[in-house]
């Protein structure tokens, strides 16, 4: 049987599903259209709604597009097909915001939600279900982006054209608008009609966005079965997109070969202003090698709001079990299709032999954050076989008056004479009463608070850690205050979540370190995909090579330039025998450095 999506399959799929049950009354389309869809669209036809919202860009000077690690008021979803995913995401959700889910049966999501069914029952409170008509459970796609005019205030929604026949998803956003109080502005009217997705679109708060080359395709005037395109040049995209968002660097990077969908956030998340996490898959496979020519083409070409080049975080992408990776007809499981709802992560999981690799992976680069895996591929509710997951089922909508704090962490450093400055930049409608740096040497100890100062009249401020000897490793976050009272840190959870960075002795060579600069892999036995956590304090040239209990060399993880700071590699134990193994780090210098690792029987 060919596993590659098809619309019979597919269709039977969510049928089932449905059934399966009983409770979801409404049943969902898949991502993709397919030809069951457009059978059934031709056959009854639809009406698409050719005006609504505010057909002008919205007016207000300095527009800024919230990213998706900002506070957040609420968490939309579409209740269908997926009951007890969409419990879990209530669960998770309902203690960080308000959820409002809309719903063509409210007593029946009501049932379900306080039945004993799928984790027991949950009480109604910061849940607002909202009587609505929609086609499929895609919020992400054709819900409508948080914008704030005025830079921080006059918060307003923007909504795209949908690139689906689904006229009932394409006024959700309306609906949403009117239960909140908030205008709707729309880019369905010439000259600034334009079609795109949400899960086609990355923000980083302050004007840059990424998107793939799907947004030039489905605006350069052609047509598909049911509508003609708008008719944009790029340049003229990217003026809509910079009247309604406010975005003045656009990133557009080719698609993929095997994402029938071409939304980035199957295989792209930004953490913050200067991380991304970036799906990997082995050498050769899939979308790997298309991915990785992208992540290149944005590095060379494009920077963070500072300035410096954006950081790169790799996550292992997993085939599906028994069929393997999207070019060997698998699923196409992701793990960078996770929704930020403030202090929580709800990530999408699949398997423990991966699942575990990524939730760590999560937890050391957002430290403080609690991370929700919720299962989006086995007990009967495989949603990722619709080519979406967490991220495409749920859509947010930042706080009316948000509190920004963005600051660059620093770097680890060999200078123990001078003290650390520590540059913040701070916005609130209301002003910025005051700002605090705290910091400490131990983030379970005590905390030092430093006031900062503001030094222009912009939002900048300033203070400093003392001066610490080598070997101190120093934790930090930011706390601001606006004039009208609200009080916000950065990181979010803090002091739970923070930044932190190590006075380093430059003199010490890797073989004179106390603790290797190889740290445990995992999981460990391995079976899967295996993560190699290094940290060196300085860049050095070598290899990472496995080999096998008889001494032979059976894989190289990575050759050539190894960067300071840390950084992860990984084993692919799916293609070895059972045993034992040893991973060996040698520099070209003659440094050794060795781990071993056992390779679990199935």
């Amino acid at each position: 049987m060919n596993r590659s999506f098809n619309p019979a399959w597919g269709l039977t799929v969510v049928f089932l599903t449905a059934c399966t049950v009983l409770q979801a009354q409404h049943v969902t389309w898949p991502h993709a259209i397919t030809k069951a869809e457009r059978d059934h669209v031709e056959r009854i036809g639809f009406e698409p709604i050719a005006s609504r919202g505010i057909e002008t860009p919205p007016p207000f000077d300095s527009l800024r597009t919230a990213a998706e690690w900002e506070e957040i008021e609420a968490l939309t979803i579409s209740w269908t097909s997926f009951p007890c995913i969409q419990k879990q995401i209530v669960a998770a959700s309902k203690e960080e915001c308000t959820v409002i889910i809309f719903a063509d049966d409210v007593n029946e999501v009501e049932n379900y939600l306080t039945s004993s069914t799928c984790g027991g029952a949950l009480d109604l409170e910061n849940v607002d279900i909202v009587s609505a008509e929609y086609n499929s459970i895609w919020i992400r796609d054709y819900g409508a982006n948080t914008v704030y005019g005025s830079w921080n205030d006059d918060r307003v929604l923007v909504d795209w054209m949908y690139n689906r026949p689904r006229p009932d998803d394409d006024v959700i956003p309306d609906v949403l608008g009117d239960h909140m109080g908030i205008d709707v502005y729309t880019t369905t009217a010439e000259p600034t009609d334009l079609m795109n997705t949400g899960g086609n679109w990355m923000s980083d708060g302050f004007g840059t966005a990424f998107a793939s080359e799907l947004i030039l395709e489905e605006n350069d005037g052609g047509s598909s079965w049911w509508t003609d395109f708008p008719d944009h040049s790029e340049a003229e995209i990217d003026q809509i997109i910079e009247d309604f968002h406010g975005v003045d660097t656009y990133i557009k990077m080719p698609v993929l070969p095997y994402d029938g969908i071409h939304h980035i956030d199957m295989h792209m998340k930004l953490l913050d202003e200067r991380t991304l996490l970036v799906a990997e898959y082995p050498m050769g496979v899939a979308d790997g090698p298309q991915i990785n020519a992208n992540m290149d083409y944005v590095l060379a070409n494009y920077t963070t709001k500072w300035g410096t080049p954006f950081d790169v975080i790799r996550i292992p992408s997993p085939p599906e079990q028994g069929w393997g990776y999207p070019d060997q007809d698998g699923w196409y499981l992701t793990y960078t299709n996770s929704v930020f709802v403030n202090n929580t992560i709800l990530l999408p999981t699949y398997y423990t032999e991966y699942d575990t690799t990524a939730i760590r992976i999560y937890e050391e680069a957002l430290p403080g954050y609690e991370v929700v895996g919720i299962d989006c591929d086995n007990n009967g509710s495989a949603i990722i076989s619709l080519s979406g997951a967490i991220h495409c089922i749920t859509h947010s909508v930042g706080v009316e008056d948000p509190l920004m704090i963005s600051h660059l962490p620093l770097p680890d450093t060999e200078d123990e004479q001078n003290d650390y400055a520590v540059d913040a930049y701070l916005s609130h409608r209301s002003g910025i009463e005051t700002a605090t740096l705290h910091w400490a040497t131990d983030p379970v100890g005590d905390w030092t608070s430093v006031s900062m100062s503001a030094t222009d009249d912009v939002g900048n401020w300033a203070a400093a850690i003392p001066a610490h000897p080598q070997g101190t490793t120093l934790y930090y976050y930011i706390e601001g205050a606006a004039t009208s009272g609200k009080v916000g840190t950065r990181p979010m959870p803090a002091p739970d979540g923070w930044w932190s960075f190590e006075v380093i002795d430059p003199t010490v060579g890797i073989g004179e370190w106390d603790a290797s600069p190889m740290a445990a892999a995992y999981p460990n036995p391995a079976s899967a995909i295996t993560s190699i956590p290094m940290e060196l304090r300085s860049g050095t040239s070598g290899s990472l090579v496995v080999y096998n209990a008889l001494g032979a060399q059976v894989d190289v993880l990575h050759q050539g330039h190894f960067p300071a700071g840390r950084s992860n590699y990984f084993m692919h134990a799916n293609r070895l025998a059972a045993g034992p193994y040893l991973i060996v780090f040698k520099t070209d210098e003659g440094v050794e450095v060795f781990k071993s690792i056992e390779k679990k029987l199935k």
